[in-house]
């Protein structure tokens, strides 16, 4: 377990970890390009200005742990968990994130371009003015999703049932709305 250290702009390029504890830090500004992190738990780590490149977080834990202004280019986080954290200006640009537990979380103005969301619990989760373009929601439970304002431009949405969201304002293709259609029992002919 490392506890209560400040890692301010340490770079954690190439590192691997499996199952390790990281509770109280502070990775403000770190980066990494490539590191592994494997069954670990985050527990009140403040990743604000982080950035991370190909980096691997599987079936992670990240509870009460802040994201400001963090960035995650082609990343893997499939699996992980996500209790009680705050995002804010989250950018996450290609790499996978399926299975992820957001439920409940609030991701409002968050970005993920060309994720691959496949199973994600987005259960309640706030996405008010975010951009999801590309983004892969294939069997994603979406359920009490307020998604008002967003941009879903180019996203898979055949498990989106409009019923259960909040879609006022948001923008899609002609591709996308007639899926919508269909998910409402309409013909699209």
């Amino acid at each position: 377990m490392i506890t209560d250290e400040d890692w301010y702009a340490r770079d954690v390029s190439g590192c691997t970890y499996d199952g390790e504890a990281f509770v109280d830090l502070d990775w403000t500004e770190v980066t990494g390009d490539g590191a592994v992190f494997r069954e670990c738990t985050f527990a009140g780590v403040r990743f604000n200005a982080s950035r991370y490149r190909g980096t691997a977080f599987t079936n992670c834990t990240f509870r009460r742990c802040t994201f400001f202004d963090t960035r995650f280019d082609d990343c893997k986080v499939v699996g992980s968990l996500f209790p009680q954290s705050t995002f804010t200006l989250l950018e996450v640009n290609g790499g996978d994130w399926s299975f992820v537990a957001l439920a409940g979380a609030d991701l409002r103005k968050a970005s993920f371009t060309d994720v691959r969301m496949r199973e994600a619990d987005l259960t309640n989760v706030r996405l008010e003015q975010a951009r999801l373009t590309g983004t892969d929601l294939s069997g994603a439970a979406l359920r009490g999703a307020k998604l008002t304002g967003a941009d879903l431009r180019g996203s898979e949405l055949s498990s989106l049932d409009p019923l259960t969201v909040e879609l006022t304002g948001a923008k899609i293709g002609l591709e996308q709305a007639a899926v919508i259609a269909t998910n409402l029992g309409l013909r699209v002919t």
